[in-house]
């Protein structure tokens, strides 16, 4: 009797995942969903430089701007809650002083455009196709800052707007390097705040975009479609039921490993999760000869490891 409905993936046939990739994770939460399971078997990677970015608009402002060398100035940020922000930027990357926040802006534009051009792979997680239009400079933002809502009009993207957002993406990035996998995949998070009719809009937007741009070296991952149809429970959202949990992030990451990552690596995969265990594992007599054994054990892992990649560091 089958009880689940399974989507049908097949294996990358090219430039696979490996412990020689990096990696650079840009887009909503789930790509950092994703960019801590990577962390968490040591594969290179770098995660959102300018924080979390739900839209394609947002995600392509820091694409070229990083690929332009933008120098941020005073123009470009503002003063609210005796914080310093930005609106191209998540509210992590905020300050208490001016000169604070600008040196931390200009140092992850050089940050982001070493990584875009030494990346062996892009991934891309698009959260939304909804945007927030600052009135006073028609600019669209990234983030709203908390800044009052009447500042804003939000707008939905249409389908055309984003298959070009998402064409400037690709071409801004292969401008400086060529051979970099992009895959672009639409996050299983449910933004019911702007409605459930207008999420459902949102996505398909999204998708139908993503869709009309694939090709050779732009690729699809399928995770909203995973969550919504091979993890069609509540039992697989946190208690927000918005959020995949814990256990559908690690379903959604094995199939991830399914077609994105090398099957030559699963060794080092293996090795690298019995350190981490053996790092979280709290010993019942800390000075036994076994756990002193098992801890002479565990740093002989990490010697060889770390003999073999040079940034494996625990």
């Amino acid at each position: 009797m089958q009880l689940q409905t399974k989507i049908t993936l097949t294996k990358q046939s090219k430039n696979q995942i490996d412990y020689d990739s990096n990696i650079l994770l840009l887009g909503s939460c789930f790509s950092e969903n994703i960019g801590s399971k990577l962390d968490y078997f040591k594969f290179k990677n770098i995660q959102n430089p300018f924080g979390v970015l739900f839209h394609p608009k947002a995600i392509e402002t820091v694409v070229v701007n990083a690929i332009e060398e933008k120098v941020y100035k005073d123009e470009d940020i503002f003063l609210l809650n005796e914080q310093w922000h930005c609106f191209d930027a998540h509210s992590k990357l905020s300050r208490l002083t001016k000169e604070e926040v600008l040196e931390v802006l200009n140092n992850q534009i050089k940050v982001t455009k070493k990584q875009i051009q030494h990346a062996s792979h892009i991934f891309i997680t698009l959260g939304t196709a909804w945007i927030y239009r600052h009135n006073k400079s028609n600019s669209i933002v990234a983030n709203c800052h908390k800044v009052p809502q009447k500042e804003f009009t939000k707008e939905l993207m249409p389908i055309q707007d984003i298959i070009q957002s998402l064409n400037n993406i690709d071409s801004a990035i292969k401008k400086v390097n060529a051979k970099v996998s992009v895959i672009f995949t639409v996050s299983p998070v449910r933004h019911l705040k702007d409605g459930f009719i207008e999420n459902t809009q949102s996505k398909a937007h999204l998708i139908m975009a993503i869709h009309t741009i694939l090709n050779n070296d732009v690729q699809y991952f399928p995770s909203y479609e995973i969550m919504m149809d091979e993890l069609r429970d509540y039992r697989f959202y946190d208690e927000d039921m918005v959020h995949p949990n814990k256990l559908a992030i690690n379903y959604i990451w094995n199939k991830f490993v399914e077609v994105w990552i090398s099957e030559a690596s699963k060794k080092t995969r293996d090795e690298v999760a019995f350190v981490q265990n053996g790092l979280q594992h709290k010993p019942f007599n800390p000075n036994s000869e076994a756990h002193q054994a098992f801890l002479q054990k565990l740093e002989k892992k990490k010697v060889i490891l770390q003999s073999h990649y040079a940034h494996i560091e625990f």
